[in-house]
């Protein structure tokens, strides 16, 4: 069993004896974050517990996947087929039989010697102080612990319960906001006079807004996101609170939109959300479900969890994309360079994605490990982000080539939407449905678990001291991939394939 969140240092311990809620079994405990410039760590040593290593976790099973045989929808939807099923088009690039790309497998160790080489630039001797990858870092760009200062301006009667259930419902939002932006797109902080753009601008953007009450129906209580308050919002609205604009344009502006909409119908199962309609309530769910243990700290499943998001928030997702037997399967795609066994089955040539799922899971589980002490038993079964910033890396770097034809008409389709006079840095464009990009994510999936590997070697790490995948996408790929795109196209740092963004893929 793998715990992405590694603690440092052990503590002293007292248990929070004020719970209110007689759901939440385990004794939690108070944790508060401060800022690194390199990762979150601990400002109050009240009430803090031990940090659990991994070999004192009890060994727990797993439940595996569900047959896709008998039940394909429930298979493709569940986190296990996201790594099976990417595989499958990563064994075909090993024998060079994709459509789409040529694989050139000499350039791999270029690929991981360059993502060594920035961990070792950034972290060298202290790896084990890299965080796990999450929305955490993108609300301190700029080197400002803006999580910390919200924290803190909570008064200390907010009970640790209830500053978790606050930071899930900003993160969850956070999160759901965070597709492709677009290149001509950024955000002037009120709080600050810097603008950040993509993923920092939609961070710095959306903790503004919620700071405002923008997803709150209780005027007494801003800081909150709610069923009732994410109601009341519409295109218009989110397009003033993000600063869209004809001159500072927005991709997807309103998919991000409906996927809020859909989220106030979403948070109205009160059994995970409560009869207040708040994403945070999820931690009482968690901790009361049957599944999660109660030793010496909360032990909950990842299926659990990724059960809470997936089911939970089903309605979000658009309902015209692919499904089987007439369940909506959300990031799910057709995929041509799928190995077909005869007689194939309508499932069969499906890769199934859930990025902004894993996104949320990866978010989510920092502010329930690091102030409620979770351990989240099955975390390795989250996998690499299929976004463009890793997938880029694996383009910049020569691992992939996009081969000639698709290349040809990824540019046309480039100058029809932004026409000759406008274009910026040409990069061959596609709409995330394309077969050239479901090949794509498929790759970068299973080129982050072959690279988690290398990468771990290349820096002389083994056993316990290895980065976990969550690591090495926060200080590796991630980063990477966003560095040599400002290098590869200074103008825009934009990703070397182009995705024309709904607002929710990507």
């Amino acid at each position: 069993m793998v715990n992405i969140f590694r603690k440092r240092d052990s503590r002293n311990t007292h248990h929070d004896s004020n719970s209110d809620r007689a759901s939440l079994r385990p004794a939690l405990i108070e944790r508060i974050s401060d800022y690194s410039h390199k990762s979150p760590k601990l400002v109050s040593d009240r009430f803090a517990l031990p940090s659990p290593s991994s070999e004192a976790m009890p060994d727990v099973p797993i439940p595996d996947p569900p047959d896709p045989r008998s039940h394909p929808a429930a298979y493709l939807r569940s986190i296990h087929a996201v790594r099976q099923r990417s595989r499958l088009v990563l064994e075909e690039a090993k024998v060079n039989a994709l459509n789409h790309f040529a694989v050139d497998l000499s350039k791999f160790k270029d690929t991981a010697d360059y993502v060594v080489s920035i961990i070792k630039r950034d972290f060298e001797g202290d790896y084990s102080s890299i965080p796990p990858h999450g929305r955490w870092q993108h609300f301190e760009v700029g080197g400002r612990p803006r999580v910390t200062q919200l924290l803190q301006s909570w008064p200390n009667s907010i009970d640790n319960q209830e500053r978790t259930r606050r930071l899930i419902d900003l993160f969850l939002v956070s999160v759901l906001l965070d597709a492709g932006a677009g290149t001509k797109w950024s955000y002037k902080s009120k709080e600050s006079p810097k603008s950040y753009a993509r993923s920092e601008g939609l961070a710095v953007a959306s903790l503004e807004m919620f700071k405002a009450g923008a997803f709150s129906s209780d005027p007494d209580q801003p800081h909150q996101v709610d069923a009732a308050g994410l109601k009341k919002l519409t295109v218009d609205t989110l397009a003033k609170g993000l600063q869209v604009s004809e001159s500072n344009p927005m991709s997807g502006l309103e998919g991000r939109a409906g996927l809020l909409i859909r989220l106030s119908t979403a948070l109205e199962n009160a059994d995970i959300f409560g009869a207040d309609g708040r994403p945070g309530n999820m931690i009482d769910y968690l901790l009361s479900h049957p599944t999660t243990q109660a030793a010496s700290v909360p032990i909950v499943l990842l299926p659990t969890l990724w059960s809470v998001l997936m089911d939970g928030l089903s309605a979000i997702w658009p309902s015209t994309r692919t499904n089987i037997q007439g369940t909506p399967l959300g990031d799910a795609w057709p995929c041509h360079a799928m190995p077909k066994s005869p007689p194939a089955q309508p499932w069969e040539n499906i890769v199934p994605f859930h990025k902004l799922t894993q996104w949320l899971c990866y978010s989510l589980m920092v502010p329930m490990t690091k102030l409620l002490n979770f351990h989240f038993a099955g975390a390795d079964l989250i996998t690499g982000l299929p976004e463009y910033r890793n997938g880029g890396l694996l383009v910049d770097t020569g691992l992939l080539t996009l081969k000639e034809e698709d290349r040809r008409k990824g540019l046309k389709t480039y100058h029809q939407m932004v026409g000759d006079g406008n274009a910026v840095e040409v990069v061959p464009t596609f709409e995330p449905s394309d077969d050239v990009i479901v090949e794509w994510r498929a790759l970068t999936v299973g080129f982050l678990d072959e690279l988690l590997a290398a990468v771990n070697k290349g820096l002389g790490l083994e056993g316990s001291q290895q980065l976990t995948l969550a690591q090495m996408l926060e200080a590796g790929t991630w980063k990477g991939g966003r560095e040599i795109a400002q290098v590869s196209r200074p103008i825009t740092g934009g990703p070397p394939i182009g995705i024309i963004s709904d607002g929710t893929v990507f």
